[in-house]
């Protein structure tokens, strides 16, 4: 994939802790708790945390059915 030319990639970026826990319903404190402890799929743009939506969507719908067997 180009990502020069994939048009979704600027919005599926969440830049902050404070995006991707409105993403995700939490406060940014808990973000940041789960970013050091490696649970959430992040990333870092210089030093800045980031992730993308289509990431976290996967990982949130794996980790409903690890729970749900």
């Amino acid at each position: 994939m180009d990502a020069a030319n994939d048009n979704q990639v600027a919005g599926d970026l969440l830049l902050g802790a404070g995006a991707i826990s409105k993403f995700l319903g939490i406060t940014a404190r808990q973000t940041y708790r789960m970013v050091y402890d490696g649970i959430i799929p992040t990333f870092k743009l210089g030093g800045t945390v980031a992730a993308r939506r289509s990431t976290l969507t996967v990982w949130m719908s794996e980790a409903e059915q690890g729970s749900a067997a």
